[in-house]
């Protein structure tokens, strides 16, 4: 294999990561935009006393809910969300290793093809 094709192939390949990295990123801000809705609602809840009714949208209607469903609910979305994050991070920083050593590969091969290069050129004067 040529090192041009070599240099193509790596490069297609690091462009794939990058996409990869972006979509790995956007997901985990609306992971964090998630996150924070969730916090802000269970915040809420901590405010209620037993008295209070709590209503969940179901469709086009107002379902009432029973106050310790409506806490653990937003508890287990809370504990959801933060591994989700933590698996996205992961995967983020997976991702950025690979492109590292993407990026340093093509380093390799563009030095390569410019010594060669230099070398069917012949020596200058």
């Amino acid at each position: 294999m040529s090192l041009e094709s070599q240099l193509q192939d790596a490069s297609q390949d690091f462009q794939k990561l990058q996409m990869t990295l972006s979509k790995a990123v956007d997901a985990r801000q609306q992971l964090e935009a998630q996150l924070s809705e969730n916090q802000l609602v269970k915040k809420e809840f901590a405010q209620l006393t037993p008295t209070n009714t709590i209503y969940k949208l179901m469709g086009p209607v107002l379902v009432e809910q029973d106050q310790a469903e409506a806490k653990s609910n937003v508890d287990t979305r809370l504990d959801f969300i933060q591994s989700e994050i933590k698996r996205v991070e992961a995967q983020i920083k997976e991702v950025e290793s690979k492109q590292e050593a993407k990026r340093s590969e093509i380093i390799q091969i563009q030095t390569a093809l410019q010594q060669q290069q230099q070398k069917v050129s012949g020596p200058s004067a």
